[in-house]
């Protein structure tokens, strides 16, 4: 067997430059990082080893110690809280990151809505959406991007790790989804030419080796590159390697993700080479395992139970162990499944490991036993009902007897923004994809629900009439107005019918979640669209006009709209009356701004009233002239009356010695 390694693998810049960092740290002072720098275990192991701890939190770090942020990155709020306790920061972010941060945060500040594509769990999504802000929405696949409602401003960026295929897919489904798209394609380089590196080896070899954390994102992607075109093991150590997994293979591939340390690389090219050249007794191997083989089903008993693992007496020269992962597709503690003296089967994954006992798993023996109830379940799409066990990228796992798989596009009728809800929910499911050579298991809610929706709605139709009454959800909002689901059937709240008095916004009445009284306005049984009123169940303003506002009465309102015949004024809430440009004053009026503003307080007369016709016009001519004639009344009533004058009072006020001087 010819071993090859792949041109690209191990640390990449980003990596290698945080452990630099690290490494120069601890050598002039205590230190922690603040989760583990690189998602490799033993790389974290050996950091310790040198004295630097892994925190989970600010709290526990202490003023002498300086606190390093790995390479994944963090929220901004992170570096102020370290600020603010002051801590000594040694930021050993990727540059890559750093630079998906900052075009993050930019887009935000320019009022676009940013989209970050990647693992909303992983630490270095996180960190991106806190530059980004809480309005940030992350995806991992079209399927999420298609639940995804319209915007006028788009900005995608995209988690360094990510596959660049599954980047151009999600930019082309946004595309639809936004009037301007702006794509930062935030990559690493040296993440794509690995990943091509991987694929093109893998299409050369008969099995391939993928060495590095299993937590770590891109070995996980690496793995699953390879595993699409050859047989494909994900290890993190040479202690892994089985020779039984390169028996009749002529040739090997090995590859290592970007946490991958070189001394584990070359640990695992080591071995990988000795098993190429040991000769291998088969006679003698046949006879020390004729009775165990990989692969085969065995029964016993359970003697021991531990926290990570379960032994069980099988009858053999020793004991079985099951592995914590290997019990069941769910996770929970091996004491919660499973006791002392219990009977149960088991499949051989190991013949022998390092302590001499035979590897088992239960969950696969479980799985083979479910794979023919499932078979049937495919051909008669029967509904079945099953535990969400994890909350995984893209969607939920659930136990049918072997991992099934629900994505996040067919868990609800809508978009979810939160699984982690569902976790330890029991969903109602159907099966859409069964692949047993895959042990591929695909199911969805959302075709059931669809369904019972679809019921609904029919019958809703058959049954509704308008002027019919009904009480309602409020769903979705619009700047034109509500949609609420009524039991099967979304209608349209138009804005102008929600109350007597104007409404700018929906949100000035009703959110989203509220729960609504609405009359059935409009139905077309054909299309299915359905009109709805909310004011039409409240007494209108109108009804007692004529009562508050009769003819000849003075009323004070305000200026709410000038148009070019008049002004309307406010009177009260929901009623509007009309002062037309010939009322507006005792003289001509070219220009009705000439006189009133919005915002105005005025004066009027009433000189007509029509509730029925929600009309009611109004004067300020006529309190101008009113007012006149009152001054004028007021002043003909406070002047004093004089006596009368007579010729002989003038005559008679000239004395007789003045007629003889003239």
């Amino acid at each position: 067997m010819k071993v090859k390694r792949a041109a690209k693998a191990g640390f990449c810049f980003g990596v290698k430059r945080a452990l630099d960092m690290a490494e120069r740290t601890v050598e002039t002072s205590s230190a922690v990082s603040l989760g583990p720098l690189i998602h490799n275990q033993q790389v974290v192991k050996r950091l310790a080893e040198r004295g630097i701890r892994v925190v989970d939190d600010l709290e526990e770090v202490r003023l002498e110690q300086a606190l390093i942020i790995r390479s994944h990155g963090v929220a901004p709020i992170v570096y102020q809280g370290a600020e603010n306790k002051g801590l000594q920061v040694v930021d050993a972010t990727c540059p890559f990151v750093q630079k998906a941060q900052r075009l993050a945060a930019e887009s935000a500040q320019m009022g676009q809505q940013v989209i970050v594509m990647g693992d909303k769990l992983h630490p270095e999504v996180q960190g991106i959406l806190g530059w980004a802000g809480e309005d940030a929405i992350p995806i991992q696949t079209v399927e999420e991007a298609k639940e995804l409602p319209f915007f006028p401003h788009l900005a995608v960026l995209a988690q360094t790790t990510q596959l660049t295929e599954n980047f151009e897919g999600i930019v082309e489904e946004l595309k639809l989804h936004t009037e301007e798209l702006t794509v930062h394609n935030t990559i690493c380089n040296a993440t794509a030419e690995r990943q091509k590196a991987a694929r093109e080896l893998a299409e050369e070899v008969d099995v391939m080796v993928v060495v590095g954390g299993r937590n770590s994102a891109n070995t996980r992607k690496l793995a699953s590159i390879c595993a699409e075109r050859t047989k494909t093991y994900l290890i993190e150590t040479a202690e892994e390697l089985e020779t039984i997994w390169f028996k009749e293979s002529k040739s090997a591939g090995l590859t290592a993700g970007a946490s991958t340390p070189d001394w584990i690389i070359e640990e695992v090219y080591q071995k990988m080479s000795e098993m190429n050249e040991e000769e291998m007794d088969m006679a003698s191997w046949d006879k020390s395992f004729q009775e165990l083989h990989l692969g085969t089903r065995v029964s016993g008993k359970v003697v021991k139970i531990t926290n990570d693992e379960v032994f069980v007496d099988i009858g053999w020269k020793s004991e079985g162990v099951i592995p914590l992962k290997e019990l069941t597709a769910r996770k929970a503690r091996s004491e919660d499944l499973l006791s002392i003296g219990d009977e149960i089967s088991a499949v051989v994954i190991r013949v022998e490991n390092e302590a001499g006992h035979t590897v088992l798993s239960k969950r696969q023996a479980d799985e083979e036993r479910a794979e023919e109830h499932l078979k049937k379940l495919a051909e008669t799409k029967e509904e079945i009902q099953a535990k969400v066990v994890e909350v995984v990228k893209g969607g939920l796992v659930v136990d049918v007897g072997i991992r099934g798989f629900v994505p996040a596009s067919q868990v609800q009728l809508g978009y979810v923004e939160d699984l982690n809800q569902f976790l330890g929910q029991t969903l109602r499911l159907r099966m859409i994809e069964f692949d047993p050579s895959k042990r591929k298991v695909v199911l969805s809610q959302k075709i059931i629900l669809a369904e019972e929706q679809a019921i609904k709605r029919k019958h809703l139709l058959e049954t509704l009439k308008e002027g019919d009454v009904v009480t309602g959800v409020v769903r979705r909002m619009a700047d034109f107005g509500a949609f609420v689901d009524i039991g099967g059937i979304d209608g349209l709240l138009h804005v102008s019918d929600m109350a007597h008095t104007r409404v700018q916004h929906p949100s000035e009445i009703l959110k989203t979640g509220d729960e609504v009284e609405v009359k059935v306005l409009k139905l077309d049984q054909q299309t299915g669209k359905l009109s709805l009123g909310l004011k039409q169940l409240q007494e209108s303003p109108w009804a007692q006009a004529a009562e508050k506002y009769p003819v000849g009465s003075l009323v004070n309102g305000i200026v709410v709209r000038v148009v070019t015949f008049g002004a309307f004024i406010q009177l009260s809430d929901g009623v509007d009356g009309l002062v037309h440009i010939s009322q507006l004053a005792d003289h001509r009026v070219n220009k009705v701004e000439d006189v009133l503003k919005v915002g105005d307080k005025v004066s009027v007369k009433v000189i007509e009233c029509k509730p029925e016709a929600k009309r009611i016009s109004l004067s300020i001519r006529e309190v101008i002239k009113d007012s006149a004639q009152q001054n004028d009344a007021q002043a003909l009533a406070s002047q004093s009356e004089s006596k009368p004058v007579t010729i002989g009072d003038v005559v008679g006020e000239i004395s007789p010695t003045e007629n003889r001087e003239e």
